[in-house]
C-alpha cells in the first residue's frame, strides 16, 4: 500500500489513508477531485482560494451525497463515476475528525449554486496546481496524483485512452469558466 506523508493545515495535523481503508467514525466532511480528462476542477472559495469542492456532511446526508451537493454549489459541476479513494484523519490536540475523499468525472458544468460562497471555477492541470492551490504540500500533491491514477486505471480497464500530459500541455490552461 502506498504511504502518504503527513501534512498541516493551521494547527491541524492531516494524514491520508487510501481505500480500502474506511474511517472508524462518520465523516464530518467530504472532498471530491472532479476531473475532465487531464484537468481537475477547482472552485475559488471565499476566504480559502482555489481548491477542490468540499464541505461538511449534513445530518441527513452520506459523504457521497455531500460531495455531489458541494460540487454543484461551489463549482456548478454535475458529477458521474464517483469513487471513494480514501479518507483524511484530521487531528488537533485531542479532537479527531475524518473526511472522506472521492474522485469523479465531470458530466457537465452548470451555473454555480452558491455564489456567496464561490467566486468562480477553473480547470487546472497537475502542473499548474502548485502555483494556484490554496494549500499545496507533499501530502496534497500525492492525494491529487492518487486521484488521477485511479481514474487512469479505470480508463485502462474500460479501454479508454487519455492523451499524454506532455502532448496536451500546450493550451491546457483554462481561465475561470
Amino acid at each position: 500500500m502506498k504511504r502518504f506523508p503527513s501534512g498541516q493545515y493551521g494547527r491541524q495535523r492531516l494524514q491520508f489513508f487510501p481505500a480500502p481503508y474506511r474511517a472508524p467514525l462518520r465523516a464530518f466532511a467530504g472532498l471530491v477531485f472532479p476531473w475532465d480528462g487531464e484537468r481537475v476542477l477547482l472552485a475559488d472559495i471565499c476566504g480559502r482560494g482555489w481548491c477542490i469542492p468540499s464541505g461538511r456532511v449534513e445530518a441527513f446526508e452520506t459523504s457521497l451525497d455531500a460531495v455531489r451537493r458541494e460540487a454543484l454549489e461551489e463549482a456548478g459541476a454535475v458529477l458521474k463515476d464517483l469513487q471513494y479513494i480514501g479518507c483524511y484523519h484530521i487531528s488537533e490536540r485531542r479532537e479527531v475528525r475524518w473526511a472522506d475523499c472521492f474522485v469523479a468525472r465531470i458530466e457537465r458544468l452548470v451555473e454555480i449554486g452558491m455564489k456567496e460562497e464561490s467566486k468562480g471555477r477553473r480547470l487546472a492541470t497537475l502542473e499548474e496546481l502548485p502555483e494556484i492551490y490554496h494549500l499545496w504540500n507533499p501530502l496534497t500533491m500525492m492525494v491529487f496524483e492518487h486521484s488521477r491514477e485511479i481514474l487512469t486505471r479505470q480508463d485502462r480497464l474500460m479501454g479508454v485512452t487519455i492523451p499524454c500530459p506532455a502532448a496536451s500541455a500546450v493550451g491546457t490552461s483554462s481561465p475561470t469558466l
